[in-house]
């Protein structure tokens, strides 16, 4: 069972990112207020979820929630910016955007930046803990593959519909075959060094 709060009596954010570790496309975070007696048995993990629950549950938290908003850092910043600071980046862009200032912050793993000047506590694995977390989890996934499947019809050959951008053999090989596209990270090792003779297309 999840944790409503780590913080007692504080309006409390959780907040998670997804897409870190994908060759391709935008990092995306979510950050969500919950009622502070919420309750809602399917929440959990985005990644214990199917995707048709995932998209449910999303219009539950949507209606449900005091505030919640995402933020995204696109595949451009993250190359100046390394995936890590892009991550928070994108975790502090949503809690930019929330409608309620949030008085705690927990985030999901164990790196964070200090936004403003608001407690926050690190959470490893918080989106199997707390509820804000799993929200904030499953809010970061179905935006960002909504986002993929935009991208993919732009550019078919590297399977982004079923891949979300992630290192799959099938991507890799697209990547060997057509080169990158304006969506490649390319300060990621997008294939093995032996194959890295590839070009940018449009």
């Amino acid at each position: 069972m999840l944790k409503n709060t780590f913080y007692i009596n504080k309006v409390e954010a959780g907040c998670d990112e997804a897409g870190r570790g994908c060759l391709a496309g935008s990092v995306y975070a979510a950050a969500v207020i919950l009622p502070p007696d919420y309750k809602n048995e399917l929440l959990n993990d985005s990644k214990q979820l199917s995707e048709k629950k995932r998209y449910l549950l999303r219009s539950m938290i949507e209606k449900d929630a005091l505030a919640w908003a995402v933020g995204v850092v696109t595949a451009e910043e993250i190359d100046k910016i390394n995936i890590l600071n892009a991550s928070i980046l994108a975790m502090h862009r949503a809690l930019d955007a929330l409608k309620v200032r949030p008085e705690a912050i927990i985030i999901d793993g164990n790196r964070f930046k200090p936004y403003q000047d608001v407690p926050y506590t690190t959470i490893v694995k918080g989106d199997g803990k707390y509820l804000s977390i799993a929200a904030a989890s499953i809010l970061a996934k179905t935006y960002r593959d909504d986002y993929m499947q935009s991208i993919a019809e732009e550019f078919p050959q590297y399977d982004w519909k079923s891949n979300k951008g992630y290192p799959t053999k099938k991507h890799r090989a697209a990547i060997k075959e057509f080169g990158i596209s304006p969506y490649h990270r390319k300060s990621f090792t997008l294939l093995p060094p032996e194959e890295l003779s590839i070009d940018f297309k449009d």
